[in-house]
């Protein structure tokens, strides 16, 4: 069995503030563990497979694969968008036609008329 190396234990942290939303939670204790994860690391006492993880996300493979997702990403925003657009766009030529109608004489559709004979 391989003997780990041992260094002297860091200074302790001073506690920190606990968040306030669950999103900065979430956030704060992800970076509590990326700090832990690297201090073991560090003292040579990580585990093969957060040794693992970590070599995972520096590969050429995650990057692209995060480039990836991040090109997705801004192909739903731009469809969304779209979207959107095509809406207001409908909007705007129900309007004149409407419009087209009203300089003709006509009632819009939405206008009831009442005949009184």
């Amino acid at each position: 069995m391989a003997s780990r190396r041992r260094t002297e234990p860091e200074q302790p942290q001073p506690p920190r503030r606990r968040a306030t939303t669950p999103e900065r939670r979430e956030n704060q204790l992800v970076s509590m563990a990326f700090d832990a994860a690297e201090r073991r690391i560090r003292d040579g006492t990580a585990s093969a497979q957060e040794i693992v993880h970590f070599l995972k996300l520096g590969s050429t493979r995650e990057q692209l694969e995060q480039q990836r997702l991040e090109h997705e990403n801004k192909l739903l925003q731009a469809k969304a968008e779209a979207l959107a657009a095509t809406s207001r766009i409908e909007e705007l030529i129900a309007g004149a036609i409407d419009a087209m109608r009203s300089y003709k004489g006509e009632q819009p559709p939405d206008e009831e008329y009442e005949y009184e004979p």
